[in-house]
């Protein structure tokens, strides 16, 4: 089960598919990719970081971070979510664990990328917390331990931990301090806004009297997932407006040249004004806070 549906060899995402954050993408190259390529230098005081945390708003490109580490130091990527380590047999999550950390080192380099860890991983001693979640963590805890353990002159196997998670003050006390290396990923900047307009409408005409700077203005404030969702909707609005009052054997019968038409400054301003911003003031405030604390 593990090998089916965890294992991903090559998940063929490059920095470069990555559009802005310059800082997290410089420090996660330093806490996972470099110690992979430096082996010799990253000892005692320099040992690779246990785990790596990436926090922050939804929709900002953890996942595609995860999987761009994975695929720029080569190493075997395990692609993990909370309900694949979950189960209703007693004792079978934990069996899970353990095989995924052991196929982890039988493939070493590899990396353990757990996605929104606090649904498996939350403060422990809550009311709403089952025992199940306390056994899965516990087993989490446990083979992050034993990660640096081996035998005698024996150089451990390298298996990095990478979670995520939109919620980092529901993180256990214990799996935080295991995830030594604690990365912010904030909302995009003006200049990464720029870069996921152009990375997301590269392949699609855009009208001359489109103004790119004047949209990455107007969207401040806008995770990157937002971004895509106002590209994806703009390119569409040509198609919507010349198969309106059409049957639908005539919009069968369309050549592709009658509905791509290059989007407008009038479609991108009414997909800007129907798609809001899905992160809030009150929750920025939350992850500064958070970061200012355990950042």
């Amino acid at each position: 089960m593990v090998k089916r549906d965890i294992l991903q060899k090559s998940p063929n995402v490059r920095w470069t598919d990555i559009a802005g954050l310059r800082e997290a993408k410089a420090l996660l190259e330093e806490a996972v990719v470099l110690p992979l390529w430096m082996p010799d230098f990253f000892q005692g005081i320099r040992r690779p970081w246990k785990g790596v945390l990436m926090y922050g708003p939804p929709g900002t490109g953890k996942t595609l971070l995860a999987k761009a580490v994975a695929s720029e130091c080569g190493t075997t990527f395990f692609n993990v979510t909370a309900s694949m380590l979950t189960s209703k047999w007693r004792g079978d999550s934990e069996k899970i664990v353990r095989l995924l950390f052991e196929m982890a080192r039988f493939y070493a380099p590899s990396t353990i990328f757990i996605d929104e860890i606090d649904s498996i991983c939350s403060s422990r001693g809550e009311g709403s917390e089952h025992e199940a979640s306390r056994r899965v963590k516990s087993e989490i805890l446990m083979q992050m331990d034993g990660i640096a353990a081996a035998p005698a002159h024996t150089p451990p196997p390298i298996v990095m931990v990478l979670a995520a998670t939109n919620f980092p003050w529901l993180i256990d006390e214990a799996l935080r301090r295991r995830l030594e290396k604690r990365i912010y990923i904030p909302l995009p900047d003006a200049e990464s806004r720029l870069e996921l307009l152009k990375l997301n409408l590269k392949t699609i005409p855009v009208a001359d009297d489109v103004d790119m700077d004047e949209i990455t203005a107007r969207i401040a404030g806008y995770s990157g997932a937002d971004i895509t969702n106002i590209c994806r909707d703009a390119s569409m609005m040509s198609m919507r407006k010349r198969i309106r009052g059409l049957t639908p054997e005539q919009i069968r019968a369309l050549p592709k040249e009658a509905i791509e038409q290059p989007a407008t400054k009038e479609d991108f301003e009414a997909s800007i004004s129907k798609i809001s911003s899905s992160v809030s003031q009150q929750d920025l405030k939350r992850y500064e806070d958070w970061t200012t604390e355990f950042g």
